[in-house]
């Protein structure tokens, strides 16, 4: 991918802030838990008394984070897309669209949804309309997960910030009305249509010549990397590395080829309607 740094202005930093007490784990336990935690959609770290509902203690730095170069550039990365998308859906939505802020944090945050560790992954808060994220989260999803590249990383930030746009236009309606997990579920098909919604904006980044007017610009090889990315955390797979097996009933965010068959359906089409989930999501 090629981008221009210096947008930070849809970022929120508060890396420099700790809350929460933790009970040491060992590696194995850590993972187990790390991987169940993403495919049930549940923090199973605060079963363990290793997070609570609100954090012991927040400290914050006065803006002097300890971080490193390739950080900071990784910050930058997380800057440009964040423009870039919220960009066009400014362009694809008017005066409906709202931007939203990309909050990085390290190991745990109190947001308007409640206190969440990094083991959750990244995630959306309807409560204050901002996408939430642990930069260690995409080394996970590359060396944990198979999928590495800077477009599998853009493909995250930007499923989340489709969930941002289902909020703002009332598409997570029927999700908010039923909870229920499985394979049919309204959630399961909310993660869909957000999958395709990042599939939509990597339809626009792919057009030539974006780079050179300040925008986000795919290279050759770049899908591949959101495909592999889709695939990798799709439900059974994340199932069937943590128990062996596959539950459908607790599907959260659709199969692997769900998530991919999805994510292709916006990026061949580059337009919202092509992500209306009143489709079977098959």
């Amino acid at each position: 991918m090629r981008w221009s740094p210096g947008n930070r202005g849809d970022i929120e930093d508060m890396r420099g802030r700790t809350g929460g007490t933790a009970i040491p784990l060992g590696i194995g336990g850590f993972l187990v838990l790390l991987v169940l935690s993403w495919a049930t959609g549940t923090n199973l770290f605060t079963l363990l008394g290793t997070g609570s509902q609100s954090p012991t203690s927040s400290v914050g730095t006065g803006g002097q984070v300890a971080t490193s170069p390739a950080e900071e550039k990784m910050v930058d990365f997380v800057g440009a897309v964040a423009k870039d998308a919220q960009d066009l859906w400014a362009e694809k939505l008017g005066s409906r669209y709202q931007r939203t802020t990309v909050v990085l944090f390290r190991d745990a945050v109190q947001s308007a949804c409640g206190y969440a560790e990094s083991a959750t992954g990244p995630f959306y808060c309807p409560g204050d309309h901002k996408v939430y994220l642990d930069l260690g989260f995409f080394n996970e999803l590359s060396q944990r997960f198979g999928a590495p590249g800077d477009f599998a990383q853009a493909y995250v930030i930007t499923h989340e910030i489709g969930h941002h746009v289902q909020n703002l236009t009332g598409l997570n309606a029927s999700a908010v009305r039923d909870r229920r997990p499985g394979a049919g579920s309204a959630s399961v098909a909310l993660e869909l249509q957000a999958d395709c919604f990042a599939g939509v904006w990597g339809h626009e980044a792919s057009k030539n010549g974006r780079f050179n007017t300040g925008r986000v610009e795919l290279d050759p090889g770049d899908v591949e990397e959101a495909l592999r990315a889709a695939a990798s955390i799709g439900d059974d797979r994340l199932q069937k590395m943590a128990t062996g097996r596959v539950m459908p009933d607790r599907f959260t965010h659709g199969s692997s080829a769900q998530r991919v068959d999805w994510f292709r359906r916006g990026m061949d089409a580059g337009d919202p309607e092509a992500c209306s989930t009143s489709t079977n999501t098959r």
